[in-house]
């Protein structure tokens, strides 16, 4: 339920929409503000969960480590986001490392702050919501279809959500991903992910070892809606 009492669909949906902006901003008051530079650990796999963060500016990723060793991408992470709620809720330890891929800012929430939050507002029903929301968009972007359309709105989305409202317009936009990830958030072979970002090359699109450098978003979201040339 959202601060007019409706229930909207989850998919696409971040927990501030889901549970309303009055009382994602109830929650945030009882946080404390934290920055991160691209790159930095928000959080790490097999650390108790002593408190959640909640996504204000920037994009993170979540991966794990598999018991074979094999690190795998399960999911992006932007504004409006909660992140290693799971955890708090389940009393377990973290399954996920979630890593900013752009410059981030968080809130930081206690663990004892967050469960009392959630069971005085009785927001249970919309955290189960927002769990099943967030596991139908994985399944969705590896949905089949133009690999090239696929991987540009995927950057797209990315840049939307880390770009810095305050900063100037026009400037290159950088995030720490790699071929494999996005093959990994994809469903698709590293290979295919290199033939597509050497095709998107024309679009100012520019990939290094650890990183994607977007230098004309309008151009890249073009691609990502279909039109190409």
């Amino acid at each position: 339920m959202n601060d007019h009492g409706q229930t909207p669909d989850p998919l696409g949906q971040t927990l501030r929409r889901l549970m309303g902006d009055a009382t994602w901003r109830s929650m945030l008051g009882e946080a404390f503000e934290r920055r991160h530079p691209i790159g930095a650990t928000l959080l790490r796999q097999e650390e108790p969960g002593t408190h959640v963060l909640a996504l204000l500016r920037g994009v993170a990723k979540v991966t794990r480590r598999e018991r074979n060793g094999d690190l795998r991408l399960l999911a992006f992470r932007g504004p409006g986001e909660l992140l290693g709620e799971v955890a708090v809720l389940d009393g377990g330890v973290r399954s996920a490392s979630v890593q900013a891929i752009s410059d981030c800012t968080v809130a930081v929430l206690a663990k004892a702050a967050f469960l009392r939050f959630v069971t005085d507002r009785d927001l249970f029903p919309v955290m189960v919501r927002y769990a099943i929301g967030r596991l139908r968009e994985s399944d969705l972007a590896r949905s089949g279809g133009d690999v090239v359309v696929r991987l540009a709105a995927a950057l797209v989305m990315l840049a939307d959500v880390s770009a810095d409202p305050a900063g100037p317009s026009g400037r290159p936009i950088e995030l720490a991903l790699t071929r494999d990830e996005l093959a990994q958030y994809l469903g698709v072979s590293r290979n295919t992910v290199t033939s597509g970002l050497a095709e998107l090359g024309s679009h100012q699109v520019h990939a290094g070892r650890k990183s994607i450098v977007i230098g004309d978003l309008a151009a890249l979201g073009r691609v990502g809606a279909g039109v190409r040339g």
